[in-house]
């Protein structure tokens, strides 16, 4: 079997080194970043040799939500809106936002197969909160409502499936609270039980029947005052399992940010410990990648059951016309978005 790690290439394109660690290491999986998106057919090469190096059809991830968070970037790819601006359109017109949510997913799901990537980690269902830091969630959020986050995240999820590419919900149990972001440093929520679950949770709980998700490298001091999220047994068993409802594939955030602590050995095996199925090493370079992998276990057991659910929903691509797509779309979000 495998190993639960996802890891990216350093460079554009795989090194010699590199391709003969992937062939020792068998990670699970890889994903994908700008500096490997610099056209569609050098992103479909780069997917290739990744595969090549493993001998498998390995699963390849990107993060493209639109907006500022986007890997495939103009002018080789299409610009794709923030996840706001369908919650603002909401307001004005439900019917009309969730038809563009899904249609945008559709047309990400495109992209993203289009070029060998087969899980692009949307949609985000964080519910932001006053007090919390604006620049790590922001125009990322949909909106500001749990119910109308599920309706536009639901639309999206079945348009990114229907555009032949699995969604990835995140960041559970619920990254909406944050006082600073887990890029640089350890979140830390002190929310009430009752908060979380009638709020943070709720998204997440609605779409429990995800097949991927992700967690938050977020301190729940109602539940583990001492570890985030990714972390916790206690957070993974007790909440995103139990209380959410989860039996999807679960990836750590990455493990390399500044949330967290410690060698990368660590990071890895503390995560799959706690109950995480895959650990996410991001921008790791050669000597983290082999630190990375001390930590690393097999895939087996429960994980190994929940990758091949996950792997088994990925269905082709529904044909379409993408020029009509990308037109609809932009009349769609018109009243919003009158330069789009």
């Amino acid at each position: 079997m495998p190993a639960a790690i996802v890891f990216d290439a350093e460079g554009p394109r795989l090194s010699a080194e590199e391709k003969a660690f992937f062939r020792d290491a068998d990670p699970w999986g890889f994903i994908v970043f700008a500096r490997h998106c610099s056209s569609a057919d050098e992103l479909a090469a780069h997917c290739d040799e990744l595969r090549e190096a493993v001998g498998r059809d390995a699963p390849i991830m990107i993060d493209q939500e639109g907006g500022r968070v986007a890997r495939m970037k103009p002018p080789a790819f299409p610009a794709h809106p923030a996840p706001a601006l369908f919650g603002a359109l909401y307001r004005l017109d439900p019917k009309a936002a969730v038809e563009a949510s899904r249609l945008n997913g559709w047309l990400l799901g495109k992209l993203a197969s289009a070029s060998g990537v087969t899980i692009n980690c949307i949609p985000m269902l964080d519910v932001p909160q006053p007090d919390a830091d604006p620049t790590v969630i922001g125009d990322r959020a949909y909106a500001k409502h749990p119910d109308i986050i599920v309706e536009l995240a639901r639309a999206a999820m079945e348009g990114l499936k229907a555009g032949g590419a699995q969604p990835v919900v995140k960041h559970m149990p619920g990254h909406g609270r944050a006082l600073c972001d887990s890029h640089f440093a350890l979140p830390s929520v002190g929310a009430r039980i009752e908060d979380l679950r009638s709020i943070d949770f709720a998204p997440f709980a609605a779409l429990a029947d995800a097949k991927m998700g992700m967690t938050a490298h977020v301190v729940y001091e109602a539940f583990d005052r001492d570890r985030p999220a990714t972390l916790s047994a206690t957070v993974v068993g007790e909440v995103i399992r139990g209380e959410i409802g989860f039996d999807g594939l679960l990836f750590t955030d990455d493990l390399k940010m500044e949330a967290l602590g410690g060698p990368m050995d660590g990071r890895v095996s503390e995560s799959l410990a706690a109950g995480c199925d895959i650990a996410l090493a991001c921008n790791f370079d050669m000597s983290q990648k082999l630190d990375a992998m001390r930590g690393a276990t097999a895939l087996a057991g429960e994980a190994a059951r929940r990758t091949e659910a996950a792997l088994a929903a990925l269905a082709p691509a529904e044909e379409g016309d993408l020029e009509a797509g990308y037109k609809r779309l932009a009349t769609l979000l018109r009243p919003v978005a009158p330069g789009a």
